[in-house]
């Protein structure tokens, strides 16, 4: 008897495991936020692979996508629809740079390190317009840290 108890509890722990681990990170898309106008809140997210990250649409006219040459090796590009959520989930370790299309140019970008960021090298050679730039040069300079 105390066998079969042991195993069902034992299945049960193995069955619930990926999901117990895994975390959900919110991001808010906002129109102000502490940084200022346009930003992901909070615009640097530390995960571990397996998680997902979700883009709250706080205030209308934003979107969330990947940044051309800002994913890990092997990752799908992903873009969101305006003012709609959308869920990613880090299937590859490392950074994975993340736009607004809309507001890309004021400086609305987030960076997302899954683990190691072993890729950080090639995010850095990434080609980012106006602010966007300066923004994100600060968030590699935290991921470069970690």
């Amino acid at each position: 008897m105390r066998y079969v108890s042991f195993a069902a509890a034992a299945f049960a722990a193995m069955m619930m495991s990926g999901a117990a681990y895994a975390a959900d990170h919110q991001v808010q898309m906002l129109n102000k936020g502490a940084q200022g106008v346009m930003v992901f809140e909070p615009n640097f997210v530390q995960a571990a692979p397996g998680d997902t990250v979700t883009f709250v649409p706080t205030d209308k006219g934003h979107d969330a996508a990947s940044i051309d040459g800002m994913l890990p090796e092997g990752a799908q590009s992903f873009k969101g629809q305006i003012s709609k959520p959308i869920t990613i989930t880090l299937d590859k370790e490392g950074v994975y740079g993340v736009k607004c299309v809309p507001h890309f140019g004021m400086g609305m970008v987030a960076l997302i390190v899954a683990g190691k960021p072993v890729n950080l090298e090639q995010a850095k050679a990434a080609k980012l317009p106006g602010k966007a730039k300066t923004v994100m040069a600060g968030l590699l300079a935290k991921a470069a840290g970690n």
